[in-house]
């Protein structure tokens, strides 16, 4: 096989005719295309130089930052503190009064004053409740954490700490420190203070720090509105595959996929192969990011690139030379809106999120770009000739194994994978390091959360 056969092959193809085994059953067509099994990823294109007008991968993840910074800064809005999780700050957050706002008990015990040891006062000093009453030297009063402190407190004294004589006076088991177990005003923060500047990612931690520090709404950018359209007559959204027709993988599987990815979920729509459907959808979605999925190549019902040519779109990518995904595409439709061209296989579709997908909406969102890794790889991975390769791994220790099933038609592997391993052209060895994409849902952080 020549380097110019496996360029016009897809990765299943090449590595099938590489181990010499059958590549196609019969009736399964030969195409140039990711193997249309999930909608209209591609059908034969006429040998041009589709592939050499295609984006390298890096560069087309950053023509997508680009897109997004393009279409201005967006107006923030504010949102309850409940509703702010995954959110990016819009303006830094301050403190509103000082933290704690007065000094409180740090530890169930004693508040205590002077030396012991002390007469216990027969009241206590609870949380929630007002000043409590002066305390004189040589005088003690149970305390509650998160109680305010009485004043003329030297120290708190902790429960494990103290004991009581038959006449009921308190002695320290172990010596106490002045100002122990106290925690004073604006320990952690004064009025004024910035607690977290702008463009910080909102955590469950931060939701908890600006509910302390009083803030009851907080000003955030919102989510990047984003409309999916399916396409694909041959779709089915139930029962088993039949007659023809498969099960549609992409409408379950995409609006949580991009909603991890930040995004607010307008509208889902299935439009099968009608271009005149394709067409008004596109004209009158007002969201920021419009999602197709399929239908990206020049077969007969691929109609994606003329639709995108009737309302005057600029296209920014036309191919990326990645595999699974080549066919995907990024346009601009309007100044403030753009579309993102999924190939209709689901791996493919995948790839074509991390590509295009998720620089794009992440820049709209605010959010600051993971730090990049890498780790070792288990095993070899075989690689396109001239294309990067986005592989399924699973994380194992200290390296990641590469996952069967990951063919452009296929999610078995993707599936049970921790993140994509970015293989350069021509494959990797094992040990190997390779730079690794976290699926959203893979890092244990906030981005698990699908609302």
């Amino acid at each position: 096989m020549t380097a110019q056969d496996a360029e016009e092959l897809d990765v299943e193809e090449a590595l099938a005719v590489a181990n010499d085994r059958p590549v196609r059953g019969p009736a399964e067509p030969r195409s140039t295309g990711e193997t249309p099994t999930t909608g209209h990823a591609g059908t034969h294109r006429a040998k041009d130089d589709s592939h050499h007008r295609a984006t390298s991968w890096p560069e087309a993840r950053a023509v997508a930052e680009r897109a997004a910074r393009s279409a201005g800064r967006r107006a923030p809005v504010s949102v309850t503190v409940d509703q702010a999780l995954g959110l990016v700050l819009a303006a830094p957050l301050t403190a509103l009064t000082d933290l704690p706002s007065f000094d409180t008990s740090a530890m169930d015990g004693w508040a205590v004053a002077g030396p012991g040891p002390w007469a216990v006062r027969e009241d206590g000093v609870l949380a929630g409740h007002a000043e409590p009453v002066r305390l004189t030297d040589g005088e003690a009063v149970r305390i509650a954490t998160g109680a305010r402190i009485p004043p003329d407190t030297t120290a708190v004294l902790r429960s494990e700490h103290g004991r009581t004589d038959d006449k009921g006076r308190l002695h320290p088991t172990r010596d106490l420190a002045h100002g122990q177990d106290i925690r004073p005003r604006g320990q952690e923060c004064r009025n004024g203070d910035q607690l977290l500047p702008l463009g910080t990612q909102i955590t469950p931690a931060a939701l908890g720090l600006a509910s302390a520090a009083g803030y009851d709404t907080l000003s955030v950018l919102p989510r990047p509105r984003v409309e999916l359209l399916v396409l694909g007559d041959e779709l089915l959204t139930e029962g088993l595959p039949r007659e023809g027709s498969i099960r549609d993988a992409l409408g379950p599987m995409l609006p949580s996929w991009l909603r991890a990815l930040g995004a607010e979920i307008t509208a889902v729509r299935r439009l099968g192969d009608n271009a005149d459907a394709l067409y008004r959808a596109v004209k009158k979605s007002s969201a920021e990011l419009i999602v197709t999925t399929g239908g990206t190549a020049s077969g007969p019902v691929d109609h994606v690139h003329p639709t995108l040519r009737r309302v005057g779109a600029e296209l920014l990518v036309d191919g990326v030379k990645v595999r699974p995904g080549h066919p995907m595409l990024l346009a601009r439709v309007k100044p403030d809106q753009h579309l993102v061209g999924l190939p209709g296989n689901p791996l493919a579709a995948v790839s074509g999120l991390f590509t295009l997908a998720e620089p794009l909406l992440r820049t709209l969102a605010g959010r600051v770009a993971p730090e990049p890794y890498t780790m070792p790889l288990r095993e070899a991975v075989h690689g396109h000739p001239h294309d990067t390769r986005l592989v399924p791994v699973a994380l194992r220790g200290d390296d990641a194994l590469p996952l069967h099933y990951n063919g452009p038609a296929m999610l078995r592997g993707i599936a049970t994978a921790d993140a994509l391993a970015v293989v350069p052209p021509g494959g990797a060895r094992s040990g190997q390091e390779l730079e690794l994409l976290d699926l959203p849902w893979a890092t244990g952080g906030i981005q698990v959360c699908f609302t």
